[in-house]
């Protein structure tokens, strides 16, 4: 007799899994008495039947499942929001997430630094520019320029303005020349 008083219940040799040598299989229940296949049998009959009574059983609880998340109004695509949320709470407490987070972090406020000297250094050249001899000279013959066209307007020095009014002096001029050449 085997432990615990059943006789070939226990033993020490591997069962075949699903799939494994047939030949291996027939060997091994030609080596087993009759009374020890009964009871295998028996017992294969016993879990078969535990096995179906538990398949019933969940059956049952994810019918009562479905019932309960139907009264709560819980639906399949809240659920899956539920999940997604759920899944992205565990990805953002993981150590990687959080060392790239920081890393990125750190890489934006840099970058963010490098823009803005860079926009320093345009401005200042700007300035650099406007501030030099030759963009100087050019500025004072634009004025003349405004103020031959445009008449005694007194020159404001912005010079946005002064292109925009001898561009606006010039079409004028342009306009008053054609005008006189159509009526002769």
């Amino acid at each position: 007799m085997e432990p615990h008083g059943e006789p070939g219940l226990l033993r020490t040799d591997s069962i075949p899994e699903v799939g494994e040598d047939a030949a291996a299989t027939v060997g091994m229940s030609e080596t087993l008495s009759e009374e020890e296949q009964n009871e295998l049998r028996k017992e294969l009959a016993k879990v078969e039947e535990e096995i179906q009574t538990l398949s019933q059983v969940l059956a049952a609880k994810e019918k009562h499942l479905a019932e309960i998340k139907r009264k709560l109004g819980i639906n399949s695509l809240q659920e899956l929001k539920q999940n997604i949320t759920k899944s992205w709470q565990d990805v953002t407490s993981t150590a990687a997430y959080k060392k790239t987070s920081e890393t990125l972090s750190q890489a934006g406020q840099k970058a963010s630094a490098a823009f803005s000297s860079v926009g320093s250094v345009i401005t200042k050249k700007f300035e650099d520019v406007k501030n030099s001899p030759t963009f100087k000279s050019f500025e004072e013959k634009v004025e003349t320029l405004k103020s031959k066209v445009g008449g005694s307007k007194p020159a404001s020095g912005d010079f946005g303005e002064v292109l925009n009014s001898a561009a606006n002096a010039s079409a004028t001029e342009t306009i008053a020349e054609e005008t006189q050449e159509e009526t002769h």
